[in-house]
């Protein structure tokens, strides 16, 4: 997290520092709302601003400790919302991963409604944010941290069986996987845009989503063959090194706590894991900082075969998982890219910002994937998992 300045930004959609969408926290208001919450103690000092876009969110200094606390719009995160990610959050701790713990108040809640806002506070937990400045989209800075993070997300996975609670009601920002698991993506394409008014009317936005139903469609034919197998799993689906704390700022250091829950629903572990891949070992913001090439796109091979070694050192994968995996990965941005235009046109009114949640990620990424290195990528990923199948063979 970002020191407080005079000026507070945010990280803006082209990799840059823009100025913030919703206010800082203010220290009478986190005074108001820390009153009520006996574990905490009152709060001296907010020690920093994040510079996260969708929410407002500090560390706060407080008599009993530090303290993290985020503020959210309610056409955001309404109390119920909060709350499925609190039970998550309190299954997974219960289950041994490194999860923070919430805080509740007085009357027993976590979710803190305030006129147009909605509150969470959780524990600081222990680590260093080594990542603190860091975007999605931008690589490890080693081998080893990719290789703990993957066994990292391996434990999450673990720790989450059990957890049957149904998939979340449509909301902005969830990063759900309800469209190219049905047989027919284009039908399911056209119900998950009729649930969201913002998007369901806007004539750019269909054209858009039948190019990337266009485009998808030959991995989503790869993957449907290993549907069946992918379990139902809850999942953290932003997992990516800024959300993460780590042991020491060391290459060598390791994973030790997870943190930010908020796209969090039920889709499967291969989902998940391809979402680490999307996020962590392609440097998409080499499109939006103006390359006209996207072959400009970095790849970080070293850690990717890092993240998928420490992950199967803890849960390794079925055949019919790995068979998936390569597919799942160009599939899996589409529906946090359709989830980020309805918030940036239905919550911020930026149809400009919406745009480019639809262009530049739904459609560029999708169109990515057809190009020379978007096949390397899967190519390396399908002989990976053709590799781990011979082996079972001979075994």
């Amino acid at each position: 997290m970002q020191a407080m300045s005079t000026a507070v930004k945010a990280h803006g959609m082209n990799g840059t520092l823009v100025d913030a969408d919703w206010p800082p926290l203010a220290l009478d208001e986190v005074r108001n709302l820390l009153c009520t919450f006996p574990d905490c103690g009152e709060p001296i000092e907010i020690l920093s601003v994040s510079p996260r876009p969708f929410s407002a969110a500090s560390v706060v200094a407080t008599r009993g400790g530090r303290v993290f606390i985020k503020r959210h719009p309610r056409s955001v995160r309404d109390a119920e919302g909060l709350r499925e990610e609190h039970r998550f959050m309190a299954h997974l701790r219960a289950h041994g991963a490194p999860v923070p713990l919430v805080y509740a108040n007085t009357s027993g809640e976590t979710a803190i409604v305030c006129g147009e806002w909605s509150y969470e506070v959780h524990e600081a937990p222990a680590g260093v944010d080594i990542y603190e400045d860091a975007l999605s989209w931008t690589p490890f800075r080693s081998v080893d941290h990719a290789r703990s993070a993957g066994a990292a997300l391996a434990r999450l996975h673990l720790a989450s069986e059990g957890f049957d609670e149904p998939m979340r009601k449509p909301r902005p920002l969830v990063a759900s996987f309800s469209i190219f698991v049905e047989d027919d993506p284009g039908a399911a394409m056209a119900r998950y845009l009729a649930a969201r008014s913002a998007l369901r009317d806007d004539a750019e936005t269909q054209r858009a989503c039948d190019e990337v139903i266009e485009l998808l469609t030959p991995f989503h034919h790869e993957l449907k063959p290993q549907l069946k197998a992918l379990m139902p799993l809850w999942t953290h689906n932003d997992f990516h090194a800024s959300n993460l704390l780590w042991s020491d700022a060391s290459d060598a250091a390791r994973a030790c706590a997870i943190i930010d829950f908020g796209l969090a629903d039920r889709t499967n572990a291969v989902y998940d894991l391809a979402q680490a891949i999307e996020r962590n070992i392609i440097g998409w913001l080499a499109l939006s900082r103006g390359s006209e090439d996207t072959q400009d796109v970095p790849v970080h091979f070293d850690h990717l075969s890092a993240l998928l070694d420490g992950y199967e050192s803890l849960r390794p994968l079925s055949e019919q998982e790995a068979a998936a995996l390569a597919p799942m990965t160009a599939l899996c941005h589409a529906e946090f890219a359709l989830s980020e235009a309805d918030y940036f046109m239905g919550v911020l009114g930026s149809r400009e910002k919406a745009r480019m949640a639809t262009m530049d990620y739904l459609v560029g990424h999708a169109r990515w994937f057809h190009g020379a290195s978007g096949k390397r990528l899967l190519n390396t990923v399908r002989t990976w998992s053709e590799g781990r199948r011979k082996q079972g063979m001979a075994q």
